[in-house]
């Protein structure tokens, strides 16, 4: 990933962050068959080797399981949103109007080698983690238990699990930061504005940060 040093995000805990935030990640591979992408559910335990490990799942019909061998490298690309900017939300523009339309976007690059984890532990482990976290805002969290111990036990059949150690974690946060304040400022309100609240606040806190 290109990289410009004013757009680097080198921070391994705001990295975590925005993987636990957004952990739907896309899952790039090159196996025989050629270059593949699947878009996952992934838990995140930072506890797990220096920069952290991944623990996602499969359906077993996948055939990425198969391709991949332990050890394989593979990418993991997270979002936190992207939103097109337009010149006219900068207020120098219409002052000297030497600015152009660009897009703005968070995102995480998890680089790392790759465990296949074909055992129903494992996968219970994966699967009720997953749903501990992304249920803790219901009136009446779901759980597993909920579900026939015999149903369970079969869809737990017809899934595989994959586990990631990451090597290498690259973030890339285009906030406008090479602009001047009051356009990353006015750019911010905008975005804001027109429902982009997660990438508009952040653009604030850019301006504010460099304010400081």
């Amino acid at each position: 990933m290109y990289i410009p040093a004013h757009f680097a995000d080198n921070d391994t805990a705001s990295l975590h962050q925005l993987i636990a935030a957004h952990p739907f990640g896309v899952l790039v591979s090159h196996t025989a068959s050629g270059l593949d992408a699947n878009h996952l559910p992934c838990h995140l335990d930072t506890a797990q080797g220096p920069l952290g490990t991944l623990h996602l799942h499969v359906a077993r019909a996948n055939a990425l399981w198969r391709e991949l061998a332990d050890g394989d490298p593979v990418l993991v690309v997270f979002s936190a949103g992207d939103a097109y900017v337009s010149p006219s939300w900068y207020p120098s523009k219409h002052e000297a109007h030497r600015q152009v339309p660009t897009w703005n976007y968070s995102v995480a690059h998890a680089h790392g080698r790759v465990t296949i984890r074909d055992d129903e532990r494992y996968l219970r482990g994966v699967v009720a983690r997953l749903t501990r976290t992304h249920e803790a805002g219901e009136e009446k969290p779901w759980k597993m238990s909920d579900a026939p111990a015999d149903f369970t036990d079969t869809l737990l059949k017809a899934i595989v699990g994959i586990e990631i150690e990451i090597t290498r974690l690259e973030g890339k946060r285009k906030l406008s930061q090479n602009k001047d304040v009051r356009d990353i400022e006015g750019a911010g309100h905008t975005l804001v504005a027109r429902g982009h609240e997660a990438l508009g606040q952040a653009m604030l806190a850019e301006a504010q940060r460099k304010q400081s």
